[in-house]
């Protein structure tokens, strides 16, 4: 159990350096900050689409998979699990490896919706729906929470705690953005230097690290199976 936790919070530390929400939340913050209004309740209402959505897609996708599982009488055997972890290791170090594109930018219908909460809380919700199924560190958690057997007791807050973690830093941004400290504005700048110059550095570093360890893993497991 201990094992599955770490993995998962790496899993959602990898997730939470989203520089798109990060970005969007930010411009919701400058725009808030032009029309001298409070930014919470717009950047609120966008993470809390994105939270909503991302956390419903988990807690379906675990009982799905389970569903799934006892329909078809599938048993995930140790072999099954040793080559699973091994392709899954040479899928992180071949996404490692794959060219650093542009950096996201806020999404152009921010400039429409910015100024009305609960529209920015239907694009969060969009946002989230878009990512939820394509965000591989997810999927590779939800994957392993679903590989228990049988699952965990508290498995559904550990879906919720996940996707919580992976909104930290917007979150953070958004809190800070409240301050009217020099302190916090510092640390605001930094906040966002950081994410926007060293996020895709340290995504690239966990993905080779995670992917070796499940090779290291897979290897050890395949000369216990043998």
């Amino acid at each position: 159990m201990i094992a599955l936790l770490l993995a998962l919070a790496g899993f959602a530390f990898i997730d939470s350096l989203d520089l798109l929400l990060v970005g969007v939340t930010a411009a919701i913050v400058m725009d808030s900050r032009l029309a001298r209004k409070s930014p919470v309740p717009g950047g609120a209402s966008f993470i809390a689409g994105v939270f909503a959505v991302t956390t419903t897609f988990g807690l379906l996708a675990v009982l799905g998979i389970d569903f799934l599982t006892d329909l078809v009488d599938f048993e995930l055997t140790p072999t099954i699990r040793t080559w699973g972890a091994l392709g899954f290791g040479l899928v992180l170090l071949v996404i490692a490896a794959v060219p650093a594109g542009a950096q996201a930018e806020p999404p152009a219908w921010t400039v429409t919706f910015r100024r009305r909460p609960w529209l920015l809380g239907m694009a969060g919700m969009v946002v989230g729906l878009a990512q939820a199924p394509t965000a591989i560190p997810y999927l590779a958690g939800l994957a392993l929470i679903s590989a228990r057997d049988p699952l965990p007791s508290v498995w559904p807050l550990i879906v919720i705690a996940y996707c919580a973690l992976a909104l930290l830093p917007p979150l953070v941004v958004l809190a800070l953005a409240t301050r009217r400290t020099r302190r916090a504005q510092r640390v605001y700048r930094s906040v966002l230097r950081v994410v926007t110059s060293y996020g895709p550095l340290s995504v690239r570093v966990i993905f080779v690290l995670l992917g070796l360890g499940l090779i290291v893993a897979a290897a050890l497991d395949y000369q216990h199976l043998w």
